[in-house]
């Protein structure tokens, strides 16, 4: 599997991606994995918020608390779930404050990659959750 994590990212990171705790993360996952339990996001998109928002672009960072732990939910942003799956209530929230404190009208697309694109890096204080089980 390929972790794609933008180059700017890569060279800010590195040092933690090799250091001793960092792989003793990625043995979790993989035995996580080996013992069928179900993890989300996909392998593909845990640090998605890292290869949609370069280092250097970021002007926003919205944080959220874990991704959503439902089958097709979780796509590695916060917040954001795939345009299949109704927009959850946090995401509605956060559209009808965006609306009444800027007058801005939201699309109520539940997909958020187009605001990561812009600069908005939505990152989960966790990267990662067991299948049905919130943080």
């Amino acid at each position: 599997m390929e972790v794609l994590i933008e180059e700017s990212w890569k060279k800010a990171l590195q040092e933690e991606f090799d250091k001793p705790y960092f792989a003793g993360l990625v043995n979790y996952l993989h035995r996580e994995k080996a013992e069928g339990k179900t993890i989300f996001p996909p392998g593909r998109m845990i640090f998605k918020a890292f290869e949609l928002t370069p280092l250097d672009r970021v002007k926003v960072v919205i944080l959220g608390q874990d991704p959503y732990h439902g089958p097709g939910q979780a796509m590695g942003l916060s917040f954001s779930v795939p345009e299949s799956v109704p927009a959850p209530p946090s995401l509605k929230n956060i559209f009808k404050e965006i609306e009444t404190d800027l007058g801005v009208t939201m699309s109520g697309k539940p997909d958020l990659e187009k605001w990561a694109r812009q600069g908005v890096m939505l990152l989960n204080s966790i990267l990662t959750v067991r299948s049905g089980e919130p943080a």
